[in-house]
């Protein structure tokens, strides 16, 4: 992405397994100098071998920050000193953010408005991975409906503010959105 003049935000959205931080990977392998933030911690086996099969995939040479709550802070603090950032994921971030913040939607949702704020104030082309939450299985606890829809405001947010949202379908990448002049 840095081999554009232009700084670009992108979302890739997509359910479970569908190749969506592969494919935001491959498009920040075109930056170069990259960073990669990392949202997600090490709570259990499961995450443990998920982080350490996603950083195998990384690049050696990309810089690698772990914060999984003031992802909106770290974003500011890198975003002048990279060409391209990835952020991996907002599922998890926004699942951390909402333990954080004692489930209460309205912080929440503030913390997600100030994400989209940082992205207009950095130099840095950013590429976001969340999931799709709108067609999965609708959850059957409180917590977890709470959560979806959480997610889907987030991913609303980021994607308002984003110049291209891209949504992939096994391994397929849909265009949802992009800018004007690219539709000239």
């Amino acid at each position: 992405m840095s081999g554009q003049s232009a700084r670009k935000v992108v979302l890739v959205l997509g359910g479970m397994r569908s190749g969506k931080s592969r494919y935001a990977q491959e498009l920040a392998m075109r930056g170069r100098r990259v960073a990669f933030i990392a949202t997600a911690l090490a709570c259990d086996d499961d995450m443990q071998r998920r982080i350490a099969r996603h950083r195998s995939a990384r690049p050696a040479n990309w810089t690698t920050f772990e914060d999984p709550i003031a992802l909106e802070d770290t974003l500011r603090d890198c975003g002048n000193q990279f060409d391209t950032i990835l952020v991996d994921c907002l599922t998890v971030w926004t699942a951390n953010i909402m333990q954080a913040e004692a489930g209460d939607e309205d912080r929440v949702l503030a913390r997600a408005d100030r994400l989209a704020e940082v992205l207009r104030s950095i130099s840095a082309s950013v590429i976001f991975v969340s999931n799709e939450v709108g067609s999965s299985v609708h959850p059957t606890t409180d917590l977890g409906r709470d959560f979806c829809d959480l997610l889907g405001f987030v991913n609303q947010r980021i994607a308002a503010a984003a110049d291209e949202v891209v949504l992939l379908v096994a391994g397929c990448p849909l265009i949802v959105k992009q800018p004007v002049e690219a539709l000239a």
